[in-house]
């Protein structure tokens, strides 16, 4: 066992006495050894019961035969740092989640891990860790929150955004307003829709790294706590077998959860993530095969934002394994790689069906005939932008406008709200990208105050920062190169027309390349916004949104 280094032999007595200390007994001691990562926090209202979800993890753990060993590791609340410069520590968390996970794991030869992770960065984090560390691993994610309801209908955090701008359009009166928020987040759980966490807890399951029902069983219900028993139970098996994530991370699995990401609509989040955790293992993945997978997936799903129904409707209508099923009847699945139950794909989704068509389309009649997902490129962005494409209106996919230029979130944002942005424009935010930022903040505020504003069909946003897995409508992201690094949105001025071209993949600024060369070359790098800190460090290391905002090697 790779315990062993730790715990046997007559030199390693000292190390048996600091076990000792921790009340373990012999038997315990000479068990596999698992650790047990748990990213429990009382600010983060999908990470506030993880405490429950990580003794349930133990118990399966003893049932099995192996002493846990639980740790933390930080957690950012996304929907609480939007809007203002905690923000920026969102994506940067990332990796130090994966590092912190590396020390601890290294520094104590744990035989396996199971990581407990909801939101946001915290989920690919932990791949990284263990596409990195490759020993047994999977994932037990502590699961979505139920939607709220208010005035007849379902909501979620996305609609509250929302309602900030139509209070401010006047559609809305300020009992209103505090009515939905008591009423949009009921509990604890990931926020409802296909947003930035439940997207990575699905995906999860896509790669082969959790269990089926990781990504949309509902975290306030009893199958929640059984299935993180199996997930101890079964990293028991994991060690016995020596199943590693190399061994289940692959170019097969990586193509499956792209497949997947397609038909679910997830969040633009994931292509950052994706590429973060392949390079972790080893594979490359570039923006173009993104696109190539996304023309020939049939987008199955239309989840809030992009629709009225949220996670637990997935659930009850099937789930991951029954939106698999779907796109396995046309080929369009690896099926043959190894997952962490120990089977296959094809094991994995044997006999599953989708229950509810209005939730899953079929395969046969899909939303469109291509994916929820657009990597976009052009003159403005000659190493890619991404949109959601699923969540944009008809009328947005193909749109041309002036633009309006903001050097940050909070000019747009006042912009916004004093009502200077006209119908027909194109919103520019820039400086926001990984190093210009520094953190590429996500941009759900005015993205949302856009659709409530009721401007979502007629406004377009653009920024070489992130949109949240909550936004909808043509907002176009991860501009790369960004403006802190000299790429082209650096010298958009005012009243530039901007082209976008959804279906054809494009994002182009009506300049001639002389034009456009001649402002690059008179263009000088600002001062950087953060000169200190972690972030200051964090810009200097930092990698383009093209390549997943990974580390430079």
């Amino acid at each position: 066992m790779r315990s062993d280094v730790m715990k046997k032999g007559l030199n390693r007595a000292p190390h048996r006495s600091l076990f000792k200390a921790l009340g373990l007994e012999d038997e315990e001691i000479n068990r596999p050894l698992i650790g047990v990562v748990n990213s429990q926090n009382d600010i983060v209202p999908g990470h506030r019961h993880l405490d429950e979800i990580a003794e349930a993890v133990k118990a399966g753990i003893r049932m099995a035969g192996g002493t846990p060993f639980e740790f933390g590791t930080i957690a950012v609340c996304d929907g609480i740092a939007m809007g203002h410069s905690g923000m920026r520590y969102s994506l940067a968390s990332r990796e130090l989640i994966a590092d912190s996970i590396e020390i601890m794991a290294q520094a104590h030869p744990f035989d396996g891990l199971v990581l407990i992770p909801n939101c946001d960065k915290v989920v690919p984090g932990m791949l990284m860790a263990a596409a990195r560390l490759n020993i047994p691993a999977l994932v037990v994610s502590g699961g979505p929150m139920l939607a709220g309801k208010f005035d007849g209908r379902a909501v979620s955090l996305s609609n509250m955004f929302e309602a900030v701008g139509a209070y401010q359009a006047g559609k809305m009166t300020a009992h209103q307003l505090a009515e939905m928020e008591n009423s949009a987040c009921p509990g604890c759980g990931s926020c409802s829709g296909m947003f930035t966490a439940n997207s990575m807890n699905c995906l999860c399951e896509v790669l082969g790294m959790a269990l089926p029902g990781n990504g949309t069983i509902p975290a306030v219900t009893a199958a929640r706590t059984r299935l993180a028993k199996r997930a101890g139970m079964k990293v028991m098996e994991l060690v016995e077998k020596d199943i590693k994530p190399a061994d289940i991370i692959n170019e097969k699995s990586i193509t499956n959860a792209l497949r997947v990401d397609m038909a679910l609509g997830c969040s633009t989040n994931t292509i950052l993530h994706l590429p973060a955790i392949a390079r972790e293992a080893g594979i490359a993945l570039d923006l173009d095969k993104i696109n190539e997978i996304s023309a020939s997936t049939p987008n199955l799903c239309r989840l809030s934002p992009a629709g009225k129904h949220h996670i637990e409707d997935l659930d009850a209508a099937g789930g991951i394994p029954a939106v698999m099923a779907e796109l396995a009847r046309k080929g369009l699945l690896e099926e043959e790689v190894l997952t962490v139950t120990g089977n296959t794909v094809k094991e994995n989704i044997r006999g599953c069906r989708v229950l509810n068509y209005d939730v899953i389309r079929s395969i046969d009649n899909p939303y469109a005939p291509s994916g929820g997902i657009a990597v976009l490129r052009g003159n403005l962005a000659p190493e890619g932008a991404v949109v959601k494409r699923s969540a944009v209106a008809e009328e947005m996919l193909r749109h041309s406008g002036p633009a309006r230029v903001f050097n940050s979130e909070e000019e747009a944002q006042q912009a916004l709200m004093q009502g200077r942005i006209n119908k027909g424009d194109v919103i520019v935010i820039r400086y926001e990208g990984p190093k210009g930022g520094p953190g590429m903040r996500e941009m759900l505020s005015p993205t949302a105050t856009v659709a409530g504003l009721g401007l979502d069909k007629d406004v377009a946003l653009l920024t070489d920062g992130r949109f949240s897995g909550a936004t909808r409508g043509a907002s176009i992201g991860h501009i790369s190169p960004e403006a802190a690094e000299g790429g082209p949105i650096a010298v958009l001025r005012d009243g530039d027309i901007i082209n976008i071209d959804i279906p054809n993949c494009r994002l182009d600024v009506d300049l001639s390349p002389e034009e456009l060369q001649q402002r690059l070359s008179s263009w000088q790098p600002p001062e950087p916004k953060v000169k200190s800190g972690y972030l200051a460090r964090y810009a200097q290391m930092v990698s383009s949104a093209g390549t997943g905002a990974v580390f430079k090697k």
